[in-house]
């Protein structure tokens, strides 16, 4: 099998005292925020959960669900979100990274951040105005390195839940089903309703 948290046990060996592994999720959907999450671990888990980590794309709703709730259990988690505003003002890409910035600080701690740290993002870019150590961008980094694919699987099911808190405001558009991304129905229900503070207007033109 291979050892996707490699990486983080190459680190910290070097004396590193926080890994931390970021990703987003909703870069592509026509509503809702773009969220993510980062994750750290000190140390590999024995119980069989752990294993079980993975690329969000490549598990189950119940899969997510459950694992979400024990890496946050296990690890330190922490979740940042860029608003539809934040998206329409800066474009997705800016926004991606506001989130991430958000994620890494909120709930890991400044002093933490400040510390010998590294922070693992995927993807081709940094993280800007991060006050980290170590910064280190890496292109698939859900499917090769322990931390991020965590932070795929919590950013998946918070995104997710807020979505399905959506789909109770605006129940026409189906939100609980599509998250927002560009389903048929989702695109039907937009020429039917028109667009809701949520969506991302810049991303429906052609919709409509």
């Amino acid at each position: 099998m291979i050892d996707r948290f490699s990486k983080e046990t190459e680190l910290y060996n070097r004396g590193v005292k926080l890994v931390v592994g970021v990703d987003e999720v909703g870069r592509g959907p026509l509503a809702g925020p773009v969220v993510a999450a980062a994750v750290s671990f000190q140390k590999p888990s024995s119980e069989d959960w752990w294993d079980s980590i993975r690329d969000s794309k490549k598990l189950s709703v119940l899969q997510r669900e459950k694992l979400s709730e024990l890496i946050i259990q296990n690890g330190r988690t922490g979740i940042g979100i860029a608003s539809v505003e934040e998206i329409e003002q800066l474009n997705i890409l800016q926004a991606s990274l506001v989130a991430m910035n958000r994620a890494v600080i909120s709930w890991l701690g400044v002093e933490d951040v400040l510390q010998d740290s590294a922070v693992l993002v995927d993807g081709k870019f940094l993280i800007p105005n991060l006050l980290a150590s170590k910064q280190e961008s890496i292109v698939g980094g859900d499917g090769k390195v322990h931390t991020i694919a965590a932070a795929s699987i919590v950013a998946k099911v918070a995104r997710d839940n807020l979505m399905k808190q959506y789909a109770e405001q605006y129940p026409e558009y189906g939100f609980e089903s599509h998250k927002g991304y560009g389903t048929l129905k989702h695109m039907d229900a937009i020429r039917a309703y028109g667009l809701t503070s949520i969506h991302r207007a810049s991303f429906c033109g052609k919709i409509l």
